[in-house]
């Protein structure tokens, strides 16, 4: 695809690369097939296809419009666009790019984006409103009414081996996941403790850097993922690994060498694994068995695990080892509509997507549905029929 930037944006490094990523296309169209909002619309500006030549006219124009920022603004960044691809065009790249960019939001979308930024840049404040939001629940607009939900009550859990010692593994707290689901690692903490892992928690960890990277704020994305490689990079020494049980976390974290360009977070970001890559990593010798009562369970990879990080069958594979039958679930590549912060800026998409999600993971009649990111995790049990289970809380240690 052919593009000539605008004056402004010559020799602009983001602007240059923007360009290389969209001369990649060759507009075939196969995104649009497997992308949840131009299913859902219709709309050719509400696919990939359609979003690059927004993106394109921005770029050859030197300024943005309504029109530009309310499809960019409605693309999930599913990311399921690049995994059909022919010619590899990092389209997430490409919206990354873009979206700092973008003007035209309404007062109200400001106050809640500065808001939402200012809240996952500040862990400890996010879990002291989370539990205010939990407090005065009725108090709260309906539509952000069942995100608050009051975590079930857990044991301490237990951070030292209780046999040799096998190695340390950073274990990540992440923002929301430590409010909302504490029990997920504390969970995953006592697991790798009785296999022989020093589990050691960061106490300066801050926000991973996507929220903030998502929604625009590229800067304030930027500092926040400098403070939080600061604090990981001292806390190295012996480790195995870097693990996040949020896989919207994981994803950007993955990403920390491309978008940090140091050495250093190019180092960190290799260390970064998924949960269910250690767990089925066989040099790390865990063995696991089923933790709750449960034959039957939905699996919904969430996209940041299948179509960001390509991880789409490790937890598959746990969860059947460990004597789970997975039922099967049709357009499984399609996005449950919470995408972060999606479902509180773009609610009727959000809302519709989820219906639809599930329909498909429910019509096999599953007990439970699992997943692997607490935004889906959220969406989802607000609307289910069945209980929402982050995986990790489905599996225990094989002697425990």
């Amino acid at each position: 695809m052919k593009l000539d930037l605008a004056e402004d944006f010559v020799g602009a490094e983001a602007s240059e690369q923007a360009a290389e990523i969209i001369r990649k296309c060759v507009h075939c169209g196969m995104c649009n097939a497997v992308c949840p909002t131009y299913r859902l619309t219709g709309n050719e500006l509400d696919g990939p296809r359609g979003r690059i030549y927004l993106v394109k006219s921005m770029l050859e124009e030197g300024k943005t419009n309504r029109v530009v920022t309310q499809h960019l603004d409605r693309c999930l960044t599913c990311r399921a666009c690049e995994t059909v691809c022919p010619s590899g065009v990092e389209y997430g790249e490409l919206v990354e790019i873009a979206r700092p960019k973008l003007k035209h939001r309404s007062p109200y979308q400001r106050v809640l984006r500065a808001g939402l930024i200012t809240l996952a840049s500040r862990p400890r404040l996010f879990r002291l409103a989370f539990r205010a939001g939990t407090a005065l629940r009725v108090l709260s607009p309906r539509r952000f009414r069942g995100l608050f939900t009051a975590p079930p009550p857990s044991q301490p859990p237990t951070a030292s081996p209780t046999k040799g010692l096998k190695g340390r593994i950073i274990l990540l707290d992440g923002c929301v996941q430590s409010a909302v689901t504490p029990q997920v690692n504390a969970g995953l903490t006592s697991l790798l403790a009785g296999a022989g892992f020093s589990v050691v928690r960061v106490k300066q960890e801050t926000c991973c850097g996507a929220l903030p990277l998502h929604l625009g704020a590229k800067r304030k994305a930027m500092r926040v993922m400098n403070k939080n490689l600061k604090a990981l990079t001292s806390n190295l020494e012996g480790v195995e690994a870097i693990v996040s049980t949020a896989s919207g976390c994981g994803v950007t974290l993955k990403d920390y060498g491309r978008l940090l360009g140091t050495e250093a977070a190019r180092h960190v970001a290799g260390l970064v694994v998924d949960a269910s890559e250690l767990l089925a990593d066989a040099k790390f010798g865990i063995k696991l068995r089923a933790a709750l009562p449960l034959r039957r369970i939905a699996w919904q990879a969430p996209c940041t695990l299948a179509s960001g990080m390509r991880l789409g069958t490790e937890v598959e594979t746990l969860l059947k080892s460990v004597g789970y039958t997975l039922v099967p679930v049709a357009d499984a590549n399609q996005c449950c509509g919470s995408a972060g912060t999606y479902s509180m800026f773009e609610p009727d998409a959000a809302n519709a997507l989820r219906e639809k999600k599930l329909q498909n993971l429910q019509a096999d009649s599953p007990e439970a549905i699992a997943t692997a990111n607490i935004g889906c995790q959220m969406h989802l049990r607000q609307a289910s029929s069945v209980p929402v289970y982050h995986w990790l809380e489905l599996v225990r240690l094989e002697d425990d």
